[in-house]
């Protein structure tokens, strides 16, 4: 079995739920694509983008050493339609992946596992093909110099890696209509993870686009944040205004939230082809109870120490009480219930303006 093959029985064992590699190089037209969608503004406040375009529109200029990249998928697939949460307007939706542990640590953890195997196995592999040097008749047999191992860098979505369309030229899948990678054996409800490495490996054909005429992801989206197939605008994207934008959402915008917290799954749950969707393994990304459909009252009144208490170890988090608060004040302006006017009431004098707002803003929708 050469290495390639040795390392894809190994992602599987390790539990990730496939395995592609490409060049870093195999797709040029990322630097373009980045280019234009920054200089058209649709990367909103996620000014790092713009900062690391350079490496992250070439994977080449990251780790100029690198001379292959592997790409892990791990699936996260739901046990329940993530669309019900949606319906019920006195809780809070959280996207899926977000119920439980934070995934940058789960896969992270998996792809440093697999990455020290490749290592030693590379060596173990160099070391036989080498064997003793020959030595003249009569002479000890020269014992082999020592082998130098490969080197490998791992990634999760915090680097400037652009790992999607990575994934799609590793064959892992192809980049559907709302720009998330779509896979015939897996659905869309996997993560991503990356290892760069000095190796030559055995690169996989891309991926191909089966997408056909179908549009449910598009018309799904309750923003319209696709201008048109395979392109986003993350200003209107629910997940970037509830995660990444800071200060308040545009007021047109906040009536199209419902009652989404933190995150939206609306265009991947649509998509026709999870019902070919892996089931998830991993416990780790199996939803807490208490994270399903949360009562908004109940997270309205988090302070500081209860929102970390409550949310340690989960992704939800990074973004903080203050706009986690906000997410849920806009969300109960949105309720239409009544007997949430007093959770919104409690907030208007709250120490942050931008609850504050919220805040106001929840009253004069539920009055």
């Amino acid at each position: 079995m050469g290495l390639t093959a040795a390392l894809r029985a190994q992602a599987l064992a390790e539990g990730f739920s496939a395995m592609g590699v490409t060049r870093p190089d195999a797709v040029p037209e990322i630097a373009g694509r980045l280019a234009a969608f920054v200089a058209e503004g649709r990367h909103g406040q996620m000014g790092w983008m713009a900062e690391r375009m350079a490496w992250r529109g070439d994977p080449a200029a990251l780790w100029p050493q690198a001379r292959s990249v592997v790409m892990l998928a791990e699936v996260y697939t739901p046990d329940d339609d993530p669309l019900a949460a949606v319906a019920r307007r006195e809780a809070g939706a959280i996207s899926v992946y977000a119920r439980n542990r934070d995934y940058h640590d789960v896969v992270k953890k998996r792809l440093k596992r697999l990455g020290r195997w490749l290592i030693e196995e590379a060596v173990r592999a160099q070391s036989l093909q080498r064997g003793p040097l020959a030595s003249p008749p009569g002479e000890a047999t020269a014992a082999p110099s020592a082998v130098q191992p490969p080197e490998i860098k791992v990634f999760v979505d915090t680097a400037p890696v652009m790992e999607k369309p990575l994934a799609a030229a590793a064959g892992l899948g192809w980049q559907g209509k709302h720009t998330n990678l779509l896979s015939r054996e897996l659905g869309n409800w996997f993560f991503l993870g990356a290892i760069f490495t000095t190796l030559e490996l055995e690169v996989d054909a891309p991926g191909r686009e089966s997408c056909g005429s179908c549009t449910a992801c598009l018309d799904a989206c309750p923003t319209k944040a696709f201008p048109a197939p395979f392109q986003l605008d993350a200003r209107r994207c629910i997940s970037y205004l509830t995660i990444e934008h800071h200060g308040p959402v545009d007021p047109e915008l906040r009536p199209l939230l419902g009652n989404r917290i933190y995150g939206c799954d609306d265009c991947l749950a649509v998509c026709p082809w999870n019902k070919f969707a892996a089931t998830a393994s991993e416990a780790k990304y199996a939803a807490r109870a208490d994270l399903v459909a949360p009562p908004l009252a109940e997270l309205a009144a988090l302070d500081d120490a209860a929102f970390r208490a409550k949310f340690s170890g989960s992704p939800i988090k990074r973004i903080g009480r203050d706009r986690f608060v906000r997410n849920v004040l806009y969300a109960i302006g949105n309720s239409g219930a009544p007997s949430l006017a007093g959770a919104a009431r409690a907030l208007v004098g709250d120490p942050d303006p931008t609850v504050r707002d919220a805040a106001v803003w929840a009253l004069s929708r539920l009055q």
